[in-house]
């Protein structure tokens, strides 16, 4: 399919990318900008999924180098999930192709607001880092576990997988926000790359948007994580909150529109 883009589509697409990678390396949910970019410029919808990841994996690579040099991941924690992950991944794309995701989309429209207010409500969350008192093995397990279930999301629905993983790891395995997010990209890097393969395999990365993207979506990636190394928890709380209602606006959209 030959599909050719006017100037106008890079100047609306590649500021998006811009921010998707900014927002994505501080909390997660750049998917949920940079996609309806892509959509936008009338990309169908597989290719613009194959050319989204191909930007959005590129990116995180540069953000997860930051966070890895900022001694800011728990390294065993984060390849077992993103181990995981990649079985969880292709579980999840497997049961897509046989179950329809409608149900998930009414379960999400229920859970996200839920998440938002517990997370409103527990001012401290995310701002102390107590999972070295939990026992290696104990750590590994329920990273694992987190890598296996968020990699199954991603395979089967997708939206907000990186705050999400944040979310976990913050919640059950008690890691500060900062932690959280360096372990959730190192999972999110590992799905996102057999996703790359996958999509270019197949033919749906659409190269001539897809370079400049990724340029733009690394960009993006290296402030973003710049910002969470020198203002640590703060930022992200702020903009967790804000990838949590950007992932409801849009599964509302997805079930009512």
């Amino acid at each position: 399919m030959l599909i050719s883009l006017s100037v106008v589509d890079y100047a609306i697409i590649l500021p998006f990318i811009f921010l998707a990678g900014f927002i994505d390396a501080i909390a997660g949910g750049g998917g949920l900008i940079s996609l309806p970019a892509y959509w936008s410029a009338g990309i169908p919808p597989h290719m613009a999924l194959g050319t989204n990841k191909f930007s959005s994996c590129s990116g995180t690579i540069f953000s997860t180098a930051r966070f890895f040099h900022a001694k800011m991941i728990d390294v065993p924690v984060a390849l077992i999930g993103a181990v995981m992950a990649l079985a969880g991944s292709w579980l999840g794309a497997s049961t897509a192709l046989r179950i329809s995701g409608e149900f998930l989309n009414y379960l999400l429209i229920i859970l996200i607001p839920l998440i938002t207010v517990v997370v409103l409500l527990r001012k401290n969350l995310g701002f102390s880092d107590t999972a070295h008192l939990l026992k290696l093995g104990f750590r590994l397990s329920l990273g694992a576990l987190a890598g296996l279930i968020i990699g199954f999301y991603d395979g089967f629905f997708g939206p907000g997988t990186g705050t999400f993983l944040i979310l976990i790891y913050s919640v059950l395995l008690h890691y500060d926000f900062v932690r959280a997010n360096g372990n959730s990209k190192v999972v999110n890097l590992a799905s996102n790359m057999a996703a790359v393969v996958t999509f270019a395999v197949h033919g749906q990365i659409l190269y001539p948007i897809a370079i400049p993207a990724a340029v733009c979506g690394i960009a993006g990636n290296l402030l973003g994580s710049k910002m969470v190394v020198l203002r640590g928890n703060k930022i992200i709380r702020k903009v967790f909150i804000l990838a949590l209602i950007l992932l409801l606006i849009r599964v509302l959209y997805n079930v009512f529109l």
